[in-house]
């Protein structure tokens, strides 16, 4: 079906609307006949949540839609076709997801339909990001974000509702009730019957009658499109299906409760009204109902003929098409700091595209950040650098939001360390965007982060790296700047590529002045440097322990021995070729990091170069890693030095690797 202009107060075309809850339920009627047929892996059903699909009329080209995964109807409203969902089903290769989502992740970046993640609210945040982005272009834009009742007890929808508040923001949230969390009622977990959220923006729905929905949604929706902010819209529904195929209602639901449910179906009710009022007739509908069946049996017929996904193709789309990067446009007279070059180079990124905003926590000047990262930004940017709550899944998730609608966010975390509660969005969203939609959704943005131990004091949750944590979000480019021309060049290709990146600032060097080109070079991702080269031991390292590197070097230089050093500079993509380039001379090899021994990115280095035999036969002795000890990074200085690398231990292990 073609997608609808938004009537203003227009009737809701009930009879059309039928026929689509219809062809919703027989579509996951068919599904889970064809599971018990062996034909297919899962299902997850929207049985009971057809009404929903009223919201879709609402809605213009232009909106957005973050569903949840039982909107089988809602997506229907908004033009996707049952074919399109069989072929979600069966996880054909020309399905939304190429067949790397479950069935029920709908996606269309055609129709501004936002890629369903499994994790619940995991799409609140990014709702509100694309809102946030749509007050800011002074568009007219609505976006639409729909949740289950026991996902609102995450935190990403306290804080998506607290931010679309503060800011007014033009998005809806739906909440579809239907009483359980799997087996679990809600009953006692339900944040608005306990009062705990307020009453401000509710407006409670009886979900099973499309024109209440239809009413009240077109209230919230023009409320939105005139600047009035958002509403929460409580709809009561029932779910007339087990939770998924992996699970049985009967086994913790009695017959009284699921026939009670029964004898709410929406789409019962809205064609036994129909009948009554004479729009149609009992024959008519049943004749109607029989045609539903036979175009979704040819439907899902002809999309089990489709082809299967192309195992070779299992790693496209993880990251976007290589861009040409550019140097970036500063200069300095003399010798720098990375602090400075990141300010001026977000200057200029601020400059020259009006689309990049930055957010993140008292990054508004007087303070200019925690750092000094953004000290003038704000004064010459007031609406474009902004300061945060206190909210680093806020800061995430917006940003994916922002980015997947056109906006470049360059957001800070203040410290590395108090990224945990942004995990979600970060290993959910940003990293899996682009795979899992084969590259039609993406979300480039920079997350910039102070990283690192070596400044006495810190102490645990000030000190920390945990590179190897965040080299495993795979589809996320991780930058660790070494000098203030890597600083600068790192980020400005960063902001100018296509991917999702997280920019680690080394705080212990990140102050240390040091020479500066006469032109700003071009850093590119993925391209390792040679810092001092050497014909008899290869050292690789990034960060703050490049100083350890370049002290030991210089220290075995008066015993014969020549170090070369290798700054990685990104973990993500990570240049082996360069490292390999290396032990091609000098045949030895000795990582150096401060992140934890275990699980450490230098494990991954080792590793590739002992377990590919052209490689392996380059080396002359074991590899050694330089690690922090596998403990937290202490507060005492004279515990924090003697858990982190030192340079008596990179001594040890470059003369160990010459023996």
């Amino acid at each position: 079906m073609e997608l609808a202009l938004a009537p203003k107060h227009a009737d809701l075309p009930l009879r059309e609307l039928l026929h689509l809850m219809a062809l919703s339920r027989e579509g996951d009627r068919r599904e889970g006949i064809l599971l018990r047929q062996g034909k297919g892996w899962f299902q997850v059903s929207g049985m009971g949540h057809e009404a929903i699909a009223a919201i879709g009329y609402l809605l213009t080209p232009n909106d957005y839609l973050f569903p949840y995964y039982r909107d089988r109807a809602l997506v229907l409203a908004r033009g996707i076709s049952n074919y399109d969902l069989a072929l979600a089903y069966f996880a054909k290769r020309h399905s939304s997801s190429g067949g790397r989502q479950m069935p029920g992740h709908y996606s269309d970046r055609s129709r501004n339909i936002f890629s369903v993640a499994t994790p619940t609210a995991s799409q609140c945040l990014p709702a509100v990001g694309a809102a946030w982005g749509a007050r800011m272009e002074g568009s007219d834009r609505v976006v639409v974000c729909t949740v289950g009742d026991a996902a609102i007890r995450e935190g990403d929808f306290y804080e998506a509702i607290t931010f679309a508040m503060q800011e007014s923001l033009p998005v809806v949230f739906a909440i579809e009730d239907n009483r359980y969390g799997i087996s679990t009622p809600t009953e006692k977990h339900f944040p608005y019957r306990l009062g705990a959220l307020g009453e401000r923006c509710l407006r409670r729905v009886d979900g099973r009658d499309p024109v209440a929905i239809h009413t009240s949604a077109l209230e919230a929706i023009e409320k939105a499109r005139a600047g009035a902010g958002p509403t929460v819209l409580w709809c009561d529904v029932d779910r007339l299906c087990s939770h998924t195929s992996s699970d049985d209602q009967r086994h913790y639901r009695t017959a009284e409760d699921l026939a009670a449910d029964q004898c709410r179906d929406p789409i019962d009710l809205l064609s036994r009204r129909l009948i009554a009022e004479g729009v149609m007739t009992k024959e008519e509908w049943t004749a109607e109902l029989a045609d539903i069946a036979r175009r979704v049996d040819a439907d899902y017929r002809a999309a089990e003929e489709e082809e299967d996904p192309n195992p070779d193709e299992s790693e496209s789309s993880l990251f976007g098409p290589i861009s040409t990067p550019t140097a970036p446009p500063i200069s300095f007279d003399g010798p720098t700091t990375m602090v400075t070059a990141v300010n001026q180079t977000l200057l200029q990124a601020l400059e020259k595209n009006e689309r990049v905003v930055m957010f993140g926590e008292d990054i508004e000047d007087p303070k200019g950040g925690v750092f000094g990262l953004t000290k003038g930004l704000s004064n010459r940017f007031p609406n474009r650098v902004m300061n945060s709550p206190l909210a680093e899944a806020t800061i995430v998730g917006t940003a994916v939001g922002l980015a997947a609608t056109g906006w470049i966010p360059v957001f800070e975390i203040q410290f590395i360390d108090f990224i945990a509660p942004a995990l979600n969005q970060l290993m959910n969203q940003v990293g899996s965007l682009r795979w899992r939609t084969c590259g039609t959704w993406s979300c480039p943005m920079v997350i910039i982060a102070p990283y690192g131990a070596y400044l006495p004091g810190g102490g645990i949750w000030h000190s920390d790296s945990n590179d190897g944590i965040w080299a495993h979000i795979h589809g996320l480019n991780i930058s660790i700047p070494g000098s203030p021309e890597d600083a600068a060049g790192l980020l400005w290709s960063a902001i100018h590529g296509p991917d999702p990146t997280l920019y680690l600032l080394p705080k212990h060097i990140f102050r240390k002045r040091m020479p500066y080109p006469a032109k700003s070079p071009i850093v590119a991702p993925g391209a390792a440097v040679v810092r001092r080269a050497g014909a008899d031991v290869t050292v690789v390292s990034w960060g703050n322990c490049l100083e350890l590197a370049d002290q030991a070097a210089d220290r075995v230089d008066g015993e014969g021995i020549s170090v070369e050093i290798i700054d990685m500079r990104t973990l993500s993509p990570c240049d082996y070729k360069t490292v390999a380039a290396s032990l091609s001379k000098t045949g030895r090899l000795v990582v150096v990091h401060e992140d934890s021994r275990t699980t450490g990115f230098g494990q991954c280095i080792i590793a590739e170069m002992t377990s590919r035999p052209e490689w392996f036969n380059l080396l002359l002795s074991a590899p050694q890693l330089v690690a922090r000890q596998n403990v937290p990074v202490p507060y005492n200085p004279i515990l924090e030095y003697a858990v982190l690398p030192d340079l008596d231990d990179v001594l040890t292990a470059v003369r160990e690797t010459m023996e």
